[in-house]
């Protein structure tokens, strides 16, 4: 489990992720923010292998998520932002795969 040394006051930043609302602390990096919130699934690699934040500083990629409509962001290297709209980011379907 994750848990956040920084000190928990200052202006709150509110955001959502999938839909859901999260809050999190003015100056907050993204994927810290989501980790606090309980948040460990980021995106997919493949059909069923979830993936999450493992650096925390920019050198994995597993923390890849969409961000205001831009794909492919590193949440571990943005700082939150008021409003903000966070999706989990899916592997592409494999060729050959249908949907049913």
């Amino acid at each position: 489990m994750f848990k956040s040394t920084m000190p928990q006051n200052g202006k709150i930043v509110h955001l959502h992720f999938d839909g859901e609302a999260v809050t999190a602390f003015n100056g907050d990096n993204l994927a810290a923010a989501l980790l606090r919130a309980g948040k460990v699934k980021f995106r997919t690699a493949a059909e069923d292998d979830p993936r999450g934040p493992y650096c925390m500083m920019g050198v994995c990629f597993e923390c890849l998520v969409e961000i205001d409509g831009r794909p492919n962001q590193q949440a571990c290297q943005i700082t939150v932002h008021d409003g903000m709209i966070v999706q989990r980011q899916n592997a592409p379907h494999s060729a050959g795969e249908t949907s049913g």
